[in-house]
């Protein structure tokens, strides 16, 4: 079959997502290459650390999670939980400080602050309150092993560091969407943030794990200047690393409750996460165009359906994909169970793709069951959006 002059073009674009797919790969490697060298275990280095913890609702597992951060393998910590006195949490965390008397735990009640993003609120406060300055920062469904303290303190050894977060992964998974959300942050999510890492350092910060001295913290403002914002974690990493710190992301993994229920609930969050992302970084968020191999070979066969396209689209889309799997969540995050989700890879790279579409439809997000306007980085309730609209 002959090729014209635009097939082969859009062949060439096409084959783009492969050359994504191979940069995912040598930064994969690179990266965990580099960060077992850099941070091998701690023994000697602990820096009095406050974990603070913002407390929204009663989270799957919730004591487990929680108590898994009083068994540190530490010297000097204390853990500050900030909560509603009438939230449905605070009965576990009253057990909590019962059952581990031997721990320096607080319990806060209200952030005392008047946040459109409450989780922020409640950090102005932990961090005002906080008694050291090595903040650990983690939601309340992130488990992690005594030797995470340990870990997260290793990098702030040397002063240029004034950051650091963690790759993580889900508990056990119970259900064919927690399965399929999965194998995407691994094969999907976290092959662009070592890409970024590769390409343009590590800017950015995960909620699992936020780590940050108080002194970096107060550089950008503490978090009373992203009180109103959202994608806190994002915006931390980011605020940090501009005043001229380094940020670490660490190859320790920390585990988070899955707790993706049912289809709907996973394109609700991940459309309202990648809606963020749009209007905060608009350009690379198009840019994305480029990594998504899976429509861009079907397209390929479409225009040019031969054998050999089949075969050298479909077929390189396959091995490349798996490898990528395999190098991030095998090799390097050691993951147990990731040969049986690899067939969700295609599963997900379109429902993925779906929701990447679906966020350019979008101008608001549904946060807590209230729309929001993202408005110059901010977020804008709708009466403020009416009101501003009304003033232009």
């Amino acid at each position: 079959m002959h090729l014209t002059v635009a097939v082969t073009i859009l062949l060439a674009i096409a084959a783009i997502p492969a050359v994504y797919y191979l940069l995912s790969i040598f930064s994969t490697l690179r990266y965990f290459a580099v960060a077992q060298r850099e941070n091998p275990p701690n023994n000697d280095f602990f820096p009095p650390i406050s974990c603070l913890k913002p407390i929204k609702g009663l989270d799957e597992d919730a004591y487990e999670n929680y108590a898994s951060f009083c068994r540190q393998d530490y010297p000097e910590y204390e853990i500050l939980f900030c909560v509603d006195r009438d939230d449905p949490a605070l009965p576990v965390l009253e057990k909590l400080v019962q059952d581990f008397p031997q721990r320096k735990i607080r319990l806060i009640y209200g952030s005392g602050r008047n946040a459109i993003n409450d989780k922020v609120g409640r950090l102005v406060r932990l961090v005002d309150e906080a008694q050291y300055d090595l903040l650990v920062i983690t939601d309340g469904d992130i488990r992690v092993t005594p030797e995470y303290l340990r870990t997260v303190a290793h990098p702030f050894r040397d002063p240029k560091v004034g950051g650091a977060t963690t790759l993580y992964a889900s508990t056990e998974e119970t259900k064919f969407i927690q399965e399929l959300q999965s194998i995407g942050m691994i094969s999907d999510f976290f092959a662009g943030i070592l890409v970024a890492w590769q390409l343009d350092g590590v800017k950015f910060m995960f909620g699992q794990t936020i780590v940050m001295t108080r002194k970096a913290n107060a550089g950008f403002g503490t978090y009373r200047a992203n009180e109103n914002k959202p994608a806190d974690d994002l915006l931390a990493g980011r605020m940090v690393a501009e005043q001229g710190y380094e940020v670490k992301l660490l190859p320790y993994v920390v585990k988070t409750v899955a707790d993706f229920n049912s289809l709907k609930d996973l394109l609700y969050k991940r459309t309202r996460w990648m809606t963020v992302m749009r209007l905060m970084r608009p350009w690379g968020h198009f840019g994305l165009i480029f990594t998504w191999g899976l429509p861009w070979s079907l397209l390929a066969i479409a225009v040019h359906p031969t054998w050999a396209v089949v075969a050298g689209f479909l077929g390189s889309y396959a091995i490349l994909r798996v490898a990528m799997a395999w190098w991030i969540g095998v090799y390097g995050m050691k993951q147990p169970g990731i040969w049986r989700k690899m067939p969700l890879i295609p599963v997900w790279d379109a429902v993925a793709f779906g929701i990447w579409l679906a966020s350019f439809t979008r101008s608001t997000i549904r946060w807590r069951g209230v729309n929001y306007t993202i408005r110059d980085g901010m977020l804008v309730l709708p009466s403020q959006a009416k009101a501003q609209n009304a003033v232009r």
